[in-house]
């Protein structure tokens, strides 16, 4: 009889149309609301996407998961209430919560600890506690959801027992096989399992999926490819960031037609080989491929962007998303909507000392100094991690651009928002657009990071004087020495840094737009306590615009 081992998670969810991934320990067949797939096999492992559809708009339905034709979900003696389907109406508040940077290591007092509350699993109480008109109607993973390079014990004694860590990848994952093991544990805590069962989500990488600094320069790049073991790390990474994650992220009609989905459903066993093939083909080729997506949820379109796989590292023509990417990525964003929301794992608005270093930093590397200088700048650039939007120059003044079209542009959105994660603390940067005159887009960029992985006091401190301090000191006065043209768009950091572990939660109503960060409250771990780090409206409320309204009529 085939076992459950993992989820089931809600991937996608519409009006009209849902769909529900798991792994099984054995080829069946899936059924979960009347709807049946029967599972694909890869490397051994068993995994199935099944997609629902005719679903009844505004609705709330509790499932079950069958393989087989035995109920196997929810589990015996299960402590959360049942797993449930939930279509949305034709209007109401879009609520999204998100974040990034969460280890996954086990509820011992020493990793607690280190590594604080995971919020992921302490919302997984509270969420139990509200009603569901409360709940998030999607959860956004801005990367880094699993840490390849910085495994866990219970699999470290996984690969030590399966290879010598003196050699090849050590303690780091080596193939698709001790991905597998990675992703269990991460999402195996039965809060977590259950909040992925109930709620949406959208799910893009960051470097830690793959490896630390993944893609930071074609120097980087070139180094990790004379690793012998390197290669089958980064497909094993890939192919099991498709089936973990990336499957998930496509809607029913894209699952449709989307051609190695296609191909992997009808292969006869195993289909590791096909998107082993194809994940190779990625790596080698980025434009062979594209890894970023769109979701609408009512008036709100949200747009998942890939600046890991998809760059571009040729010295003096870097680029954060490739040009076929880009075009794509440029048509999404002008959609007639009331808020373009853009996720991004690394985050565009920087503190602007990082950002003139990052800028000045790029322009050595590619010789504005010389050769030598060259050299030193991508030493710096490896060791300070100088690898975000400012670092890609063409890309950041790309998406400038692109921000003060949609903002000034006649009925533009009430908002263009980016979140990320990625930096280890949190903040709120509101931007000032060139042009922008009273009915424009407002501009705000919404970091929230860690889930479950914080710095050190030392390195809290460290990052404060640094990036908040002797960067905004030197920064400019180096990227003009470089000659680096100043950014159209400006920005200041409103809110923050905060340091916790937090997760953040976006909510949007008509045109009016809130953010707000909880981190952990006492007792968290056990009954879901969170603290109200803030609470910031992004725009006038609904009630305040509407009495400008009928000022402005009258």
């Amino acid at each position: 009889m085939a076992e459950l081992i993992l989820g089931p998670m809600q991937r996608y969810a519409d009006e009209r149309q849902a769909t529900v991934w798991v792994e099984t320990d054995a080829s069946c067949e899936v059924r979960v609301l009347d709807h049946t797939a029967r599972t694909f096999e890869v490397h051994g492992h068993h995994y199935a996407l099944v997609v629902l559809d005719g679903l009844t708009p505004g609705t709330t339905t509790s499932y079950t998961v069958e393989l087989d034709g035995r109920q196997v979900w929810p589990e015996p003696d299960a402590e959360f209430p049942p797993s449930c389907i939930r279509t949305r109406g034709s209007a109401g508040p879009v609520r999204l919560m998100f974040g990034s940077c969460r280890t996954s290591v086990p509820e011992q007092p020493k990793e607690r600890r280190k590594h604080g509350v995971d919020m992921l699993a302490a919302f997984g109480q509270r969420l139990m506690r509200l009603s569901q008109e409360e709940w998030p109607d999607l959860v956004f993973m801005l990367g880094d959801q699993v840490y390849a390079d910085d495994t866990p014990e219970d699999v470290r004694q996984g690969i030590e027992q399966r290879r010598d860590t003196d050699e090849g990848a050590g303690e780091e994952l080596a193939d698709f096989e001790e991905y597998t093991w990675l992703y269990h544990t991460a999402w195996s805590d039965p809060a977590i399992r259950w909040v992925f069962s109930t709620l949406p989500s959208m799910m893009i990488f960051d470097d830690h999926d793959v490896r630390d600094d993944w893609n930071t320069s074609h120097t980087w790049r070139e180094d990790i490819r004379q690793l012998d073991w390197w290669q089958q790390r980064i497909v094993g990474g890939l192919t099991s960031y498709w089936v973990y994650q990336h499957l998930g992220n496509m809607s029913p009609a894209e699952l449709s037609s989307d051609p190695l989905f296609a191909r992997v459903r009808a292969a006869d066993g195993n289909a590791g080989p096909l998107l082993d093939d194809f994940s190779y083909g990625v790596d080698q080729d980025p434009e062979s491929a594209r890894w970023s997506y769109v979701r609408d949820v009512g008036r709100v379109r949200l747009l998942a962007v890939d600046c890991r796989c998809a760059r571009v590292l040729t010295p003096g023509g870097r680029r954060m998303v490739d040009e076929t990417e880009w075009a794509w990525l440029r048509e999404q964003a002008t959609a007639d909507v009331d808020h373009l929301v853009i996720g991004t794992s690394l985050p565009f608005m920087m503190p602007e000392g990082i950002h003139d270093l990052e800028g000045w930093n790029e322009a050595v590397c590619d010789g504005v100094w010389g050769r030598r200088a060259a050299r030193v700048g991508e030493w710096i650039r490896q060791a300070v991690d100088l690898e975000h939007w400012a670092a890609f120059r063409t890309s950041f003044a790309d998406m400038t651009d692109l921000v003060q079209e949609v903002a000034t542009r006649d009925d533009p959105p009430a908002t263009v928002l980016f979140l990320s994660g990625d930096v280890h603390y949190s903040y709120l940067a509101r931007a000032r657009v060139p042009g922008a005159g009273a009915g424009a887009s407002a501009v705000f960029q919404a970091v929230c990071s860690p889930i479950r992985n914080p710095l050190t006091k030392v390195l809290r401190y460290a990052n404060v004087v640094a990036q908040f301090g002797v960067a905004r000191l030197i920064g400019h006065a180096l990227a003009s020495a470089a000659r680096v043209p100043r950014s159209a768009l400006q920005w200041s950091i409103d809110e923050g840094p905060w340091f916790d572990n937090v997760l953040a939660t976006l909510e949007l109503d008509g045109r009016s737009a809130t953010v707000s960060w909880d981190a952990p409250g006492e007792g968290a771990d056990q009954d879901g306590s969170l603290r109200r780090v803030a609470d910031i409206p992004l725009t006038p409320t609904k009630s305040a615009a509407a009495e400008r309204a009928g000022a402005s009529a009258g």
